[in-house]
């Protein structure tokens, strides 16, 4: 199970990873994330960093690949269906891809997960991304 959103943006591949890539700030997306909670002392950058997006979804970054622009993370709870006790095993991934005759950058936001008890998984979040991007 899972759901992909995508869009192409007129800048580099770099400087868009290097935007996406800050975990604890997320200014990009004024109108869909008005809040974002640093959780521990780890850098926005760092593995296993956490964070409160809108008091509502709690974050941990996953992976980070700077040299392929891609970096995952856990929702670990949430709201409705992507809360703990209805979601299993949600993991996000974003890619930044270079689209060089135009030095424009292709970002792709997909997510899968395990398991969801009470459905809805991706109906709620693919709206979420496609604001988001």
């Amino acid at each position: 199970m899972g759901c992909f959103n995508s869009v192409v943006i007129n800048a580099s591949a770099d400087k868009v990873f290097n935007t996406l890539n800050n975990f604890h700030d997320l200014t990009w997306s004024k109108n869909v994330i008005t809040k974002v909670e640093v959780i521990g002392d780890k850098s926005a950058r760092e593995i296993v960093a956490k964070r409160i997006l809108n008091d509502a979804f709690h974050e941990t970054l996953v992976s980070v690949g700077v040299n392929n622009r891609q970096f995952t993370y856990s929702i670990d709870d949430g709201p409705g269906p992507v809360a703990t006790e209805d979601v299993d095993g949600y993991v996000g991934e974003v890619s930044v891809i270079p689209k060089t005759e135009n030095d424009i950058a292709l970002v792709i936001w997909a997510s899968k997960w395990n398991a969801s008890k009470s459905g809805g998984v991706a109906d709620f979040c693919k709206p979420l991304y496609h604001a988001i991007l």
